[in-house]
């Protein structure tokens, strides 16, 4: 009970930061997050009790990220070394979402695309498993598969032929992997910060 509580959380804060505007009711909100109206409801004041939003337009969208970062359910993840992961995420035909270095090298090309680092949908697991064990070898690479929450393709973009993460997610990601990817993260946030202000 309490991990789902945690999911549904997560899903609301990412549901808010990718639309900061307050465009939402509470209900759509909670509808969205898949999460009953009355819990949805407790959550959302209590970040509005903290400063973070008003009724759901996001006031302080940095700290926001920041309490996100701080309960982020932590996916599985699965290590490969592969040839051209990109272009095996292409063709595979099963949905996928990029992060961290790949899609943050898409979005605003800060950082060495180091590591491929994606999201998959639970249920393709295995096909996936089996797709990147025929393609390359298992172990520590240069390819990480993560598997967790499917709430994480909320809003997903498409870059250069190849589906990312929303930029929150992006943001809250490349926060948890530290070091340069810090950095980076704190463009995407300053970035998204402007395009509030220029929308109001």
């Amino acid at each position: 009970m309490r991990e789902k509580r945690g999911i549904i959380r997560e899903r609301i804060v990412r549901i808010l930061l990718n639309n900061p505007n307050g465009d939402l009711t509470k209900y759509r909100v909670a509808k969205l997050a898949d999460g009953t109206y009355s819990w949805a409801h407790d959550f959302l004041k209590e970040l509005e009790d903290k400063g973070l939003i008003k009724k759901t337009k996001v006031v302080n969208y940095r700290k926001l990220v920041f309490l996100w970062k701080e309960f982020q359910v932590v996916p599985d993840k699965k290590d490969y070394m592969i040839k051209k992961p990109l272009e095996i995420l292409k063709s595979a035909k099963l949905k996928y979402a990029l992060t961290t270095y790949s899609a943050e090298n898409l979005i605003q090309k800060y950082l060495f695309p180091s590591r491929v680092d994606f999201y998959i949908d639970s249920k393709d697991k295995i096909k996936w498993h089996r797709i990147l064990s025929e393609e390359g070898l298992v172990g520590k690479g240069n390819t990480r598969m993560l598997i967790g929450d499917t709430h994480v393709f909320y809003n997903l973009a498409e870059k250069e032929g190849l589906k990312t993460v929303s930029v929150p997610q992006l943001i809250v990601d490349l926060l948890l992997e530290g070091g340069p990817c810090t950095e980076a993260a704190e463009m995407l946030i300053e970035k998204e910060e402007e395009q509030i202000v220029s929308r109001k």
